[in-house]
């Protein structure tokens, strides 16, 4: 079983920058992807970031590339996301995911809002 919590969600003025983390437990997640996706009020759960074993490629949403950054700390077992020059339409809850075989785990979510 894998768990997975995210912190570092909050209030932010646009243009201002948030980092994410997301913490693991109950497997290393060294072998595996990892990523974030988020879900806007009235919308669909949609992809941000996403990066691969040893953190070798990495992957972007369109909406955010150039401005967030995906990290992960494998000794930590944690994944991050650095988020600048953020906008309002940033809003939304961030969720952490990783896929092992067959099977994706979540995190419960942490909300980021930008206010403009």
């Amino acid at each position: 079983q894998v768990h997975l919590v995210e912190s570092g969600g909050g209030l932010v003025l646009a243009g201002g920058s948030l980092r994410l983390s997301c913490a693991a437990s109950g497997r290393n997640l060294r072998n595996y992807a990892m990523g974030w996706f988020r879900q806007a009020p009235g919308k669909e759960r949609e992809f941000v970031a996403g990066i691969s074993v040893n953190g070798g490629n990495t992957d972007y949403a369109d909406s955010v590339k150039g401005r967030f950054t995906i990290s992960r700390d494998d000794a930590k077992n944690t994944v991050y996301l650095e988020m600048n020059s953020l906008k309002p339409e940033d809003t939304a809850v961030y969720y952490c995911y990783t896929r092992v075989p067959n099977f994706t785990y979540w995190g419960p979510g942490t909300q980021v809002t930008v206010s403009s």
